[in-house]
This record gives structure tokens, sequence and C-alpha cells, in this order.
């Protein structure tokens, strides 16, 4: 899904070489793209677990940084997503 939706990043190597700063893929479905980010942007405002996952991505890298927290948040809500349509449950957030 994540790959359908243009959430993954190209490859940039030569050899040894493996680029640091790579682009998310443009062949993905934009609009579901753009939908996906809107979503991981306010669950990050609203729940802790994705805050703290949030910030974790964030801090990794020093280019880019808020593009890439979000793009890994957004796989991390699909995944979410495809788990609780397939066990048919609804979501608990996290105490505290």
């Amino acid at each position: 899904m994540a790959k359908f939706a243009g959430l993954v990043w190209t490859q940039h190597q030569s050899g040894e070489f493996e680029a640091q700063d790579r682009k998310l893929i443009k062949s993905g479905n934009r609009f579901l793209r753009y939908y996906l980010l809107e979503a991981a942007n306010s669950v990050r405002r609203c729940d802790s677990e994705f805050r703290r996952y949030y910030d974790l991505k964030y801090k990794e890298v020093n280019k880019h940084q808020h593009k890439r927290a979000l793009a890994l948040t957004a796989r991390k809500l699909v995944r979410l997503v495809f788990r609780l349509l397939k066990d048919n449950r609804l979501y608990k957030p996290p105490e505290g």
C-alpha cells in the first residue's frame, strides 16, 4: 500500500556508495499520498505514540527532517490501518 501511494524512496547508489539524500518516488498515486500524509500529520498532533515516533524519526537526520519523518509516520499509519481492518478491530489509543 505504501508503494502504491508513493511513500518509498528511490535507490541512489553506485558500487559501495549509497546516497543519503534521496527523493520519494513519483510513480505512486499522488492523491492517496497527499491524503495519507495529511492523515499522518493529524494523527501526529493528536496521538502521543505517533508523536513520539515522529520526533524520533525527525531527530535521526539533518536534511528534510519533517518530510522524512512525516512519510515514515504515514507508513506506520498505513500498517496500523491495514492491521485493524484485517482483524476487524477498533483503534484504542495507548493510555497516558
